[in-house]
């Protein structure tokens, strides 16, 4: 019996197009995921949490914004608030600039007009 091999092998985040890799080449999605679960996973000093905070300031500042939701969604998951990921993405814009900030900040509304954002 074969191991199931799709998107989430190789990545936590649900992107489509691992979907589509893994269609295509499964052996390369199963070599990539202990890289994530390395890179991403848990166990680590890094919270996932702080982990995904890293990779949401690299992403906006390379303007990736679907990427920048998807880390978001991920970090919510694992406890972050609204204002945390506000912070990191100030922090991002010192060096970033602001296409950096904007990013970010479209993303925080994106998730938030989705209600991702628990009311206290």
């Amino acid at each position: 019996m074969s191991e199931k091999v799709d998107g989430k092998t190789a990545s936590p985040y649900g992107y489509p197009f691992w979907d589509w890799m893994a269609k295509e080449d499964p052996e390369y999605v199963k070599a990539r995921g202990p890289l994530s679960a390395l890179s991403v996973g848990d166990g680590k000093e890094l919270s996932i949490k702080h982990r995904e905070m890293v990779i949401i300031g690299i992403l906006a500042f390379r303007g990736r914004e679907d990427g920048v939701v998807a880390h978001m969604r991920r970090a919510v998951e694992h406890g972050a608030t609204k204002r945390e990921l506000l912070e990191a993405i100030q922090a991002a814009a010192v060096p970033g600039g602001g296409p950096t900030l904007s990013a970010g900040v479209k993303s925080i509304m994106q998730l938030e007009a989705e209600g991702a954002f628990k009311r206290s």
